[in-house]
């Protein structure tokens, strides 16, 4: 069944969000963004190293998806993770010194770009297996069940996950045991070249819920309100006991798949389209235009967010390398 959407929660939510709350939007997308883009910085100056998979033109999916969720829900991304990472909470300090392989890192230097991973927070990792979270999740959902706990799952993936098998799976065993999983399919329309209309058969990928008798429905991903009402929906639904739902959010990747890719593949007038409707200027000008935002307040926080990739830098360079001697921990149970 497609989604029959009851609005009253989305538009509610919407309605009432303070000046506040939506600085708080824009603060973290920004933080996103320029984490991204001083990530990309270190790459090429050979700081970083290995796969590198940057989340930029991407932030409000992350950012209105996470804001939905209580501390201690769960969130399972993929390899294009670090913006997932930041907006649960994980410190930027420790985010990239893990990118240059520091032993402060969140996953002490052993995971890199495709596998920061934070349990205390509840973030349960990045993975390099297209579709590989997809189980991942339903076995936190089942286990929830089953501890009569009241969180939810909330599991990312790209339009690339959709035509393998863990893809399916998953959908139809949250369906089928109505596990509290929310599915956020980040379509920016390539898995890595290939576009998605190639790969795909459906062109509204939402409509594969439609197979697995849960809510589904599709949102602009480069509108953060947007998403976040659409999460909030899904979250409810699921933190209720009455299963999992499908978000497609229609977005787009601001670089190629991954930092050795230039993405000559794509059009130039593409591209140029979809830079018109960044979110984290859609949003600065919407705040300022509906007088919900002080521009002083705004060239504050930007301050403030490059400040703190400055500081993570830092920290990061100043890290020391994992020892020689952690080198066999974590492989073999004791």
């Amino acid at each position: 069944m497609a989604l029959e959407r009851t609005r009253h929660v989305a538009e509610r939510t919407l309605l009432t969000m303070d000046e506040a709350g939506l600085s708080d939007f824009y603060r973290l997308m920004l933080l996103i963004r320029q984490f991204e883009e001083r990530v990309a910085e270190m790459y090429s100056r050979g700081k970083i190293t290995g796969f590198c998979h940057l989340y930029a033109g991407e932030e409000a999916v992350a950012v209105g998806a996470i804001r939905a969720l209580y501390d201690k829900d769960y969130v399972i991304s993929t390899y294009r993770e670090h913006g997932h990472c930041l907006a649960k909470g994980v410190s930027p300090r420790t985010v990239m010194a893990e990118l240059f392989g520091k032993a402060t890192g969140v996953s002490g230097g052993r995971g890199g770009s495709m596998h920061l991973f934070d349990a205390g927070l509840r973030f349960m990792g990045g993975y390099a297996i297209v579709g590989g979270g997809l189980p991942l999740a339903v076995g936190l959902g089942l286990s929830i069940v089953y501890k009569e706990e009241p969180e939810v799952v909330c599991c990312f993936f790209g339009d690339g996950a959709l035509p393998q098998g863990a893809f399916h799976e998953s959908l139809n065993l949250a369906s089928l045991w109505k596990l509290p999983v929310v599915f956020i399919c980040e379509n920016n329309f390539y898995g890595m070249g290939t576009m998605v209309q190639h790969a795909i058969c459906r062109e509204e990928l939402y409509k594969f819920a439609e197979s697995y008798k849960m809510p589904g429905v599709r949102v602009d991903g480069m509108d953060v309100l947007e998403v976040h009402g659409a999460a909030l929906e899904a979250v409810a639904r699921a933190r209720e006991g009455d299963g999992p739902s499908l978000i497609e959010a229609v977005t787009y990747r601001y670089r190629g798949h991954s930092m050795s890719d230039p993405a000559e593949y794509r059009p130039r007038r593409e591209e140029r389209i979809w830079l018109e409707r960044d979110p984290i200027k859609s949003l600065r000008r919407r705040m300022l235009n509906e007088k919900r935002g002080d521009e002083n307040r705004l060239l504050e926080l930007e301050k403030e967010v490059a400040a703190v990739i400055d500081d993570a830098v830092a920290f990061a360079e100043q890290s020391p390398e994992p020892p020689l001697s952690e080198l066999t921990k974590h492989v073999y149970v004791d």
